[in-house]
């Protein structure tokens, strides 16, 4: 006996186990193209997920290289602010110390004539001098000498006075008893020679 068919005039005809049969060929046929498309998908998830991380790393690499950049150009702009407010407050203490030698030359010329008035009259007008101090008391002389960076040079020039108004002139009679007095105090500074001159006049008020 056949359980997949009977066969009559009419040719084959199902039975309850050829249905059966078609049925789950069918159902396997439907799993069958489901796990292929499940595979597929997968895959080409798997493919998506993989240029996704690609792309993601990608980004990544980029802020931090952004990043990195913007932290270098911060670090170097805040290096030449203080290398800048450094050189500005070195520059400050120099004319401070400039400003003081200046007075203290000042000082010492006022000491040279209140000692004898011959000490300011006597020095060459073409000449440039020189302080020292020794024991109690300044001298000057044309043998080069500096203070730390700083230079300090004294000038003496002659004085003219009008021959009506006895004022200070360009032009008139010469006054032994006055003389002009430049204190000049340079140094070196950032590669450049920096200077400060102080311009006064010194009678001979003892005469």
């Amino acid at each position: 006996m056949n359980f997949f068919s009977t066969k009559n005039n009419k040719g084959f005809t199902r039975t309850p186990t050829l249905t059966l049969f078609c049925f789950f060929k069918k159902v396997f046929s439907e799993i069958n193209i489901n796990l292929r498309e499940f595979f597929t998908i997968s895959c080409f998830q798997r493919q998506n997920k993989k240029a996704m991380s690609k792309l993601v790393s990608g980004f990544m690499m980029v802020e931090v290289l952004i990043a990195l950049s913007i932290i270098v150009v911060s670090i170097l702009a805040a290096m030449g602010v203080t290398q800048k407010s450094v050189s500005v407050s070195r520059q400050s203490l120099h004319a401070a110390q400039a400003a003081f030698l200046l007075e203290e030359g000042t000082e010492a010329m006022r000491i040279l004539r209140d000692n004898n008035w011959s000490n300011v009259s006597g020095l060459n007008p073409i000449n440039t001098y020189y302080f020292s101090f020794s024991g109690t008391t300044w001298s000057v002389s044309e043998a080069p000498s500096q203070i730390g960076i700083f230079t300090r040079t004294a000038r003496v020039d002659s004085v003219n006075r009008d021959a009506v108004t006895g004022d200070i002139s360009i032009s008139g009679t010469n006054d032994p008893g006055t003389k002009l007095i430049t204190i000049t105090v340079s140094w070196s500074e950032s590669g450049r020679v920096v200077s400060k001159n102080l311009m006064f006049y010194l009678s001979d008020i003892f005469s």
